[in-house]
């Protein structure tokens, strides 16, 4: 099972990434920016969202992807922790960073690749 651990250390291959709080959970965010968090129920953690690409994660793999009437209108996906492959952990945080990062460091990083 995945943990909130292993998602702020795939996290910090990113740049800009702080260790934060968010509504009392564990936090990551960019410059201030919030990129993802603990869920309150600990069973899940809450990622910054394209809707478009939130609808596609939750279509192919309900398992892993989902929301709550919470966040229906807003820019987030649940992922639960039993069910996320690990290895697609790097990928999720790279996508959910992009939409958040500022230029510079989009720019810095996708220089440095």
């Amino acid at each position: 099972m995945v943990t909130f651990e292993q998602v702020r250390l795939a996290a910090q291959a990113l740049p800009g990434i702080e260790d934060s709080t968010s509504y009392g959970t564990a936090a990551l965010k960019v410059r201030g920016k919030l990129l993802a968090r603990l869920h309150q129920s600990g069973e899940c953690f809450v990622l910054r969202a394209d809707l478009l690409d939130r609808e596609i994660l939750m279509q192919a793999d309900p398992e892993v992807f989902f929301i709550t009437d919470h966040y229906r209108d807003h820019p987030w996906i649940l992922v639960r922790f039993a069910s996320v492959d690990a290895s697609v952990l790097p990928d999720l945080l790279e996508r959910a960073w992009r939409l958040i990062a500022p230029k510079s460091l989009l720019q810095k990083y996708d220089c440095g690749r």
